[in-house]
């Protein structure tokens, strides 16, 4: 089975909109499912990765410039709650 890259694109958005977002994509997430994520709010992109990873996701950066920050979430397996 060949495995899906959606991508979110929060650069249009100002924290903490892309948090938001970005909790709402995660509550529909699947173990192991992969997003690339992109981040222009200056606190969003110092923020979210770090969130992400004491969220128990793996985050990889792509790219990173002035305007965008380009990340690869692998969701971690989700707390029952």
């Amino acid at each position: 089975m060949e495995q899906q890259w959606e991508q979110l694109d929060l650069t249009p958005w100002r924290c903490p909109e892309p948090l938001i977002r970005l909790k709402l994509w995660l509550r529909r997430a699947q173990p192991g499912q992969s997003l690339h994520i992109l981040l222009g709010d200056p606190g969003s992109r110092q923020d979210i990765p770090a969130w992400l990873r004491r969220q128990g996701h793996q985050v990889l950066q792509l790219q990173e410039s002035e305007a965008c920050l380009s990340l690869q979430l692998v969701v971690g397996v989700m707390p029952s709650s």
